[in-house]
């Protein structure tokens, strides 16, 4: 099974982040010279999801004039001769065939996700949140691909936390599998307190769903905070026993990930990422090294 589809949902307001997101989205904020969500699709792209639907909401504008051309500025690169400056504008706009869809009322990211549905139809399709950067080279997608093409169904990303974080995250209790790294999902439960947290093991921001999500998520009602949470639609989805719908399983990831949805963790990604760039990486450190030897 060929998956081609990734459905990005990037209708939040990015309240964590105000003022700066009273006008420009979260997701186009900088990690240097690139927005965060430019890695996220180029993730998609490198595994292979050549069809990417964004999942908007308004003002939103700004993520995407820039994954479309800009003929003024192009034109003035052109004349200018700055070929590698003109590269870099025009590769967002020709990474992939690049759709939208409008999510009106933010509802939940179930909700985002069944705003998918007309477009997605009855492929199954990949899910990446747009706050979440796991570098591409780590072929996280590919491993989940790999999943559903042994198991069928649907393939979350897992990662194991403390349980100091658990509350934070979507958790999974799980049956294990013949591979350690891959485990059956049972059922799954949105922010428990740590007591109540059936693994350890945390749902990250890729999923690789079957179309049957849709039609579960049209049955969903509201769950914590008035939303239509994708858990939820999960759970039912886990315990389906449509042998065409298949079993949810979980791929155990450990390897590097970046949040950059909460303030701390944009900073951090920030910094990490810059000292591994060959043109400032070395200048960067160099700095940074100086600096906090102040503190």
């Amino acid at each position: 099974m060929v998956v081609r589809k990734a459905v990005l949902p990037v209708a939040g307001m990015g309240t964590r982040f105000l003022p700066a997101t009273k006008a420009t989205p979260k997701e186009m904020l900088p990690i240097v010279d690139r927005p965060v969500i430019q890695y996220v699709v180029e993730e998609a792209v490198a595994a292979g999801l050549s069809d990417v639907l964004f999942v908007t909401g308004r003002a939103k504008r700004a993520l995407e004039d820039h994954f479309d051309y800009n003929g003024e500025l192009e034109k003035m690169l052109q004349e200018r001769n700055d070929l590698e400056k003109l590269s870099a504008v025009r590769g967002p706009a020709q990474l992939a065939q690049i759709h939208y869809a409008r999510q009106g009322t933010p509802a939940g990211l179930g909700h985002a996700v069944l705003c998918a549905k007309a477009h997605v139809g009855d492929e199954t399709f990949a899910v990446l949140l747009g706050d979440e950067i796991i570098p591409a080279e780590n072929n996280v997608l590919q491993q989940m691909f790999s999943v559903l093409a042994t198991h069928g169904g649907s393939v979350l990303l897992l990662k194991r936390v403390p349980k100091t974080e658990i509350s934070r995250y979507g958790v999974a209790a799980v049956k294990p599998t013949t591979d350690e790294n891959i485990v059956e999902i049972t059922d799954l439960v949105e922010k428990p307190d740590p007591a109540d947290a059936p693994s350890d093991l945390a749902v990250l921001g890729r999923y690789v769903l079957n179309p049957a999500i849709f039609g579960i998520l049209e049955n969903t009602k509201p769950g914590k905070g008035g939303e239509i949470q994708l858990t939820d639609a999960l759970k039912v989805l886990a315990n389906s026993t449509d042998p065409k719908v298949g079993k949810v399983h979980g791929l155990i990831y450990e390897g590097e990930r970046f949040d950059t949805g909460e303030i701390f963790g944009y900073m951090t990604t920030v910094v990490e990422l810059a000292t591994r760039r060959s043109d400032i990486g070395t200048e960067f450190k160099s700095w940074l090294t100086n600096f906090v030897k102040g503190f």
